[in-house]
């Protein structure tokens, strides 16, 4: 597991990256795939060059076969219409992330619920700003594990800031464990304990009548070699064995129940599916 040093150090690093990056104009930050009942769109927060630095346990061969020169990285969120709900998974910086619900029509106050798959800055940025709530009538669910970590046990005062404003609409939940009855937090929408990137690292799978998709968060920073080889982590990791351990795990459970993927930090358009190739799987995005 990082020290408290190294993890602040890590983020500091991520959210000056991701600062730098704005600025695609001209390039697609709008994706819409249909599961079922939901629209779920892709909402581009960010893109620019990769990082191979972040991995962990990678070596130069590795780095060599599996990355391009030019691999690229983004920051997204997801935003979810269907059964008469507005939802959004992740708020990215805060930035881009709400001139693209503007290109769908949809305001900050349209929002019913906000999901949070963790607490890192490049995820709850948007949440508030001066001690207010940016989604001015959304409840917001984060994981009671997710919740205590960074506001009780290894306290992150953005953290705090960006929760407290929503006061009572803040629902805290235990997430369901694969195998077992997953937890229902809104019709269609389910959470699933994807623990080891943090301690409370949450995925939402979207149950569309005819269609599911499985919102990931962070547990792939680097597709074109943590699909293939899911065994390697990055330095965002609080625990990056677990969170080896639990992407291979849900990588298994897409593939076996044929679920697609949408991930915080897949490459536009951010969805796809996966298949199993030797001891790792194939990345298909979306067309």
């Amino acid at each position: 597991m990082l020290g408290e040093e190294a993890m602040k150090k890590n983020l500091w690093i991520l959210a000056c990256f991701a600062l730098s990056a704005r600025g695609f104009s001209g390039e697609e930050t709008v994706y819409l795939y249909k599961a079922g009942a939901f629209e779920v769109y892709t909402l581009v927060e960010n893109r620019g060059p990769g990082r191979s630095q972040i991995l962990v346990g990678a070596s130069d061969a590795l780095k060599k076969r599996y990355l391009p020169a030019d691999f690229q990285s983004e920051v997204n969120a997801f935003l979810i219409k269907g059964r008469g709900k507005i939802v959004l998974v992740d708020t990215g910086f805060g930035g881009a992330v709400f001139e693209n619900m503007r290109k769908l029509g949809v305001e900050p106050k349209d929002v019913d619920a906000v999901l949070l798959t963790h607490l890192h800055g490049d995820h709850i940025g948007g949440l508030a700003r001066d001690g207010k709530p940016l989604f001015p009538r959304a409840l917001v669910y984060v994981a009671a594990l997710e919740r205590d970590y960074w506001t009780r046990i290894n306290i992150n005062a953005a953290a705090d800031a960006a929760l407290k404003p929503y006061g009572n609409r803040l629902r805290v939940f235990t997430p369901g464990e694969l195998g077992s009855t997953l937890t229902e937090l809104l019709p269609g929408i389910s959470a699933i304990a994807a623990y080891g990137h943090t301690p409370g690292h949450t995925v939402f799978l979207v149950s569309g009548e005819g269609g599911d998709l499985l919102i990931w968060g962070d547990l792939t920073h680097v597709q074109d070699i943590q699909f293939p080889r899911p065994d390697i982590s990055v330095t965002y990791d609080v625990d990056p064995v677990m969170a080896a351990e639990t992407r291979k795990k849900i990588l298994e459970y897409a593939v076996k129940n044929r679920i697609p993927i949408a991930g915080m930090h897949l490459v536009y358009p951010a969805i796809g599916t996966v298949t199993a190739a030797g001891q790792g799987y194939t990345w298909n995005p979306a067309k």
